[in-house]
């Protein structure tokens, strides 16, 4: 089953520490929140210095993919996240402090629950542009481009999740193919 996730169906959220809101692309199981996700995939708009929301026993990869990028402290040690469409991987349970460093950015967020995803299926992030050959269980975002998938046209923040078909994915702009696992009895968020 494919599922197309249209960026403009997403409605902004704010953060679960009120310093920033995300719409949330997809989750799962369906209808899981802040506190009982497996998995979540969003994007986070950051518009101000300040820390960010604490998710005990959760695992993040954080790609800006708008704005000039940002200095994260991270348990203590400093992180200058200053390229776009790099995926940068971090604890949820650890504090972070965020200062921006030119304005305002967009992250995409994947996090995923320890325990709740086997070490086999953590979600892995990939930004890619051409063509690129999807196992089942993906879900596509494109960025700062159009991209093909499945059949389907995506614009800007356009998603879609495979459940277990192969797809090909042509990204005409820069594109995250993020490899999710679910249960093979599990509908699609």
């Amino acid at each position: 089953m494919i599922q197309f996730l249209p960026a403009s169906a997403r409605t902004a959220v704010p953060w679960k520490n009120g310093g920033g809101v995300t719409r949330e692309i997809a989750a799962w199981p369906e209808g899981a929140g802040m506190d009982d996700f497996a998995w979540r995939v969003s994007l986070a708009e950051v518009g101000a210095d300040g820390p960010f929301s604490a998710f005990p026993d959760v695992d993040r990869t954080l790609t800006v993919v708008e704005g000039a990028g940002m200095d994260l402290t991270v348990g203590g040690e400093r992180w200058l996240v200053n390229t776009r469409y790099e995926p940068r991987d971090f604890r949820g349970d650890v504090p972070t402090d965020c200062r921006l460093l030119d304005g305002p950015v967009v992250n995409l967020n994947v996090m995923w629950r320890r325990g709740a995803v086997s070490t086999a299926v953590v979600p892995t992030v990939a930004v890619v542009r051409g063509r690129l050959r999807l196992g089942g269980g993906a879900l596509v975002v494109a960025l700062d481009g159009a991209a093909e998938v499945a059949g389907l046209t995506l614009g800007p923040y356009d998603a879609v999740q495979l459940g277990a078909e192969d797809a090909v994915l042509h990204a005409r702009g820069r594109t995250a193919a993020i490899g999710l696992s679910l249960p093979a009895d599990a509908p699609l968020a």
